[in-house]
C-alpha cells in the first residue's frame, strides 16, 4: 500500500470526493456529478462549520478516499461529545488496499484528540461488506436507525 496521508479538504477537491460519492450503486440514483453547483456551496457551508471536518485521503498524490467528522455537542453520557463519521469512500480502483482502514483508524483517533467520548457511524443496510468491514475495527452494531427522506 501507497503511504496515505489524510488532510482537510479544499475546494478544489470537491469534484474527485463527488466522484467517489456518485461511484456506487446507491451513488448512482441519488449524486449529480455532472452539476457540481450543489456540492460547492454544500463544500463552503462545511468549510464554515468548527463542528464538521471534511477530509481527503492521499496516495502517491492522488485522493483516494474522502469521509465527513461531525463533532456533536449533547447532554447524553455526561454531556460527552459524539463524533460522526459520514460518507465514508474509497476510490474504486483502491478498494482493499487497506485505505479504509487507515481512514477510520484516523478518524477514531482525531475524535479522541477532540475530547470525544463516542464515535458513531451509519452504514445503509444494504452494505452488508461494509458492516463486516467496520466490525473488524472494532465498531458493535448497536442500534436500528430510522429516517425520513425530505
Amino acid at each position: 500500500m501507497s503511504e496515505i496521508h489524510i488532510r482537510g479538504a479544499r475546494a478544489g477537491d470537491v469534484e474527485p470526493i463527488v466522484a467517489m460519492l456518485a461511484d456506487d450503486p446507491l451513488g448512482r440514483s441519488r449524486e449529480s456529478p455532472g452539476d457540481l453547483a450543489p456540492y460547492r456551496a454544500a463544500f463552503e457551508r462545511i468549510a464554515a462549520d468548527p463542528g464538521q471536518l471534511l477530509v481527503v485521503a492521499e496516495a502517491g498524490g492522488e485522493i483516494v478516499g474522502t469521509m465527513q467528522l461531525s463533532f456533536i455537542p449533547g447532554l447524553s453520557h455526561r454531556g460527552a461529545v459524539r463524533a460522526q463519521i459520514e460518507a465514508v469512500r474509497v476510490r474504486a480502483d483502491r478498494r482493499g488496499g487497506g485505505f479504509g482502514a487507515t481512514m477510520i483508524k484516523w478518524a477514531i483517533e482525531e475524535a479522541r484528540n477532540r475530547g470525544c467520548a463516542v464515535v458513531q457511524l451509519t452504514s445503509n443496510v444494504s452494505r452488508e461488506r461494509a458492516h463486516a468491514f467496520y466490525q473488524r475495527l472494532g465498531f458493535e452494531q448497536s442500534h436500528k436507525g430510522f429516517k425520513i427522506v425530505l
